[in-house]
């Protein structure tokens, strides 16, 4: 079922492609909003939305925000989301924030994570404030009507109430290990 707007996300402690081991509660000490996004290598929709998170990332990094992406889908099944094609993946399109691996899948399946790119937005206190999409134009960015992730981020860092607090995310189905 995963986590439900307003309760504590789960923390986590998994490794990241810097090569560092990467703990939500640290970042939760820096930031005062944290965007956790479930993605992966090989997902069109994930490729899709490559510049419109980094330039998300961009646009509030300087206020007290950061995305981290993880990456929990199956490497056996998908070879294409291993740690090693994460790294290149990073590389290759110039992420600007952390890209995490969650070999257990225990973190997707305790934030609840459904699809790729699937987006939890979290307060200072880690307190899940939206679930869902990055906006309702997945095909095509110059289409965009409503930025769900970039108006719901706007609203925590002024302190103000997130409507909508959830939406259906867009995307892959998260690869699961059988």
């Amino acid at each position: 079922m995963g986590t439900l707007i307003g309760g504590y996300a789960p923390d986590f402690e998994i490794p990241g492609i810097d090569g560092s081991v990467h703990h939500l509660a640290r970042y939760l000490e820096r930031f005062r909003a944290v965007g956790v996004v479930f993605m992966c290598n090989h997902c069109p929709y994930v490729r899709l939305y490559l510049d419109r998170l980094k330039q998300i990332q961009a646009e509030f990094q300087d206020q007290g925000f950061t995305l981290i992406g993880i990456n929990s889908n199956d490497a056996t099944q998908f070879p294409d989301d291993s740690y090693e094609n994460m790294k290149r993946f990073a590389s290759d399109n110039q992420l600007n924030f952390p890209y995490l691996r969650d070999e257990t899948q225990d973190v997707a399946q305790t934030f609840g994570a459904k699809k790729t790119p699937h987006v939890f937005l979290l307060n200072r206190e880690g307190v899940l404030c939206y679930s869902g999409c990055i906006d309702d134009s997945p095909n095509d960015a110059g289409m965009v009507q409503v930025n769900y992730l970039r108006e719901a981020i706007a609203k925590i860092l002024n302190g103000e109430s997130i409507t909508p607090t959830s939406t259906d995310p867009v995307g892959c189905s998260v690869k699961w290990r059988m």
